[in-house]
């Protein structure tokens, strides 16, 4: 039993650091029935999260499988600072009603995924702000700038001269101490997150609450294109508020090497479930795009429930097996004579007439389901389906 969880803690893992401490709180849970606790912080810093955010909440419910109550960080007080990791220069400062917002969104996100009985959503400005002017300068003294400035993006940013605040330096100390204030068992983290996280450990010996907590990291999670990090910023992202279609038709749209890569991250099945499938569509006998049909459905029914998931599988295949229209298509109304370009992009399926002339020279767009490759087309009054790619449709009305 000890072995076939750790076996599923370690499953798409980046790197743990005291593998040992995570078997020793496995086992009292499963002889003695000893519970422990996992933690992982959010900066509510958007309102929506992406399947790369829920990378991160899988391996925390599959800890909870095995006796572990989940301690869910919104940092609302960290959020105002923002972290530094991975960034070239300081962040923008987070308005607090923003913060606010992003946070409610946040709480009804994860309880798709998490189970509420066996996690406690907490706020750390609930410990930070009684820490006080004495308490901040006291955390500042178990740390060095020396050792600051060895943190990668630091270092490359005073290297070139480039700002970074004071308040940037806090942000590790401040993450760590939720671990001190905690006593968390195990934290964690992305890849990028390595630094912050080796901080918690650090703080929780030098304020001696008695243990220093394990860290596991989880791998950054591709987009769409299989080569960068998921990002709204990149548009490359399936967000988990996004429509039951899109979800459905987003996934599909992933490689197949990639597939891969999604079931080991996101998907519920076992490890041994997942190497029948690959062995299915290695031997000829599983078609790709049905296991990837099933890995579409698993996810957008863990958000939008089982029967929206059948149902954009139907539409799915409506629009593109049977080469038919969508049921429901936005309809806008335009000025005309317009130009196919800005067309594209008032009816919200291009972000921008730059974009929409790309995806005209690449053969991405129809109008009435014929192809248009003319850059310089004007619509004039009438009727038409635009479409760019596979997945977004719209009626423009031209007057």
């Amino acid at each position: 039993m000890i072995q076939e969880a750790l076996r599923e803690i370690r499953r798409g893992t980046a790197e743990i650091i005291d593998e040992a401490r995570i078997e020793k709180l496995l086992k009292a849970y499963i002889e003695k029935g000893e519970t422990f606790t996992v933690k992982a912080g959010f900066d509510p810093t958007a309102p929506d999260l992406h399947l790369g955010h829920t990378v991160l909440l899988h391996k925390l419910a599959t800890f909870q499988k095995y006796g572990a109550n989940v301690q869910f960080i919104i940092g609302d007080f960290t959020a105002q600072i923002g972290d530094p990791t991975g960034k070239s220069e300081t962040r923008k400062k987070l308005l607090p009603e923003a913060i606010v917002k992003n946070a409610e969104s946040y709480k009804e996100q994860v309880f798709k995924i998490l189970d509420p009985e066996k996690t406690t959503v907490l706020f750390n400005a609930d410990w930070i702000n009684p820490l006080g002017a004495a308490g901040m300068l006291e955390l500042t003294t178990t740390h060095n700038v020396a050792r600051m400035l060895e943190r990668d993006d630091f270092e490359k940013r005073y290297k070139n001269g480039t700002s970074i605040s004071i308040s940037e330096f806090i942000y590790p100390l401040l993450q760590g101490y939720d671990s001190v204030h905690l006593k968390s068992d195990i934290e964690l983290g992305g890849t990028d997150q390595k630094f912050n996280l080796l901080m918690g450990r650090h703080l929780q010996r030098a304020y001696e609450i008695g243990k220093e907590q394990a860290v596991l990291m989880m791998p950054i999670l591709e987009g769409l294109d299989g080569i960068q990090k998921m990002s709204k910023s990149l548009n490359n992202y399936i967000g988990v508020a996004d429509a039951p279609n899109d979800m459905f038709g987003k996934v599909l749209s992933i490689s197949d090497d990639l597939m891969w890569r999604y079931y080991e991250l996101l998907s519920a099945l076992s490890l041994d479930e997942i190497e029948v499938l690959k062995f299915g569509v290695a031997d000829g006998t599983q078609h790709p795009k049905k296991v990837k049909e099933a890995l579409a459905i698993e996810i957008t029914a863990r958000f939008h429930g089982e029967e929206a998931a059948q149902s954009a599988k139907a539409e799915f295949d409506k629009v593109h097996a049977k080469n038919q229209l969508p049921s429901d298509i936005a309809e806008f109304e335009l000025e005309g004579p317009i130009w196919i370009a800005k067309a594209l992009q008032d009816c919200k399926i291009a972000p921008s007439t730059s974009q929409a002339r790309r995806d005209l020279k690449q053969g991405a767009v129809k109008i009435d389901q014929k192809k248009v490759t003319d850059e310089q087309l004007q619509l004039e009054a009438g009727e038409y389906i635009l479409q760019v790619g596979k997945r977004k449709f719209a009626r423009a009305k031209v007057k």
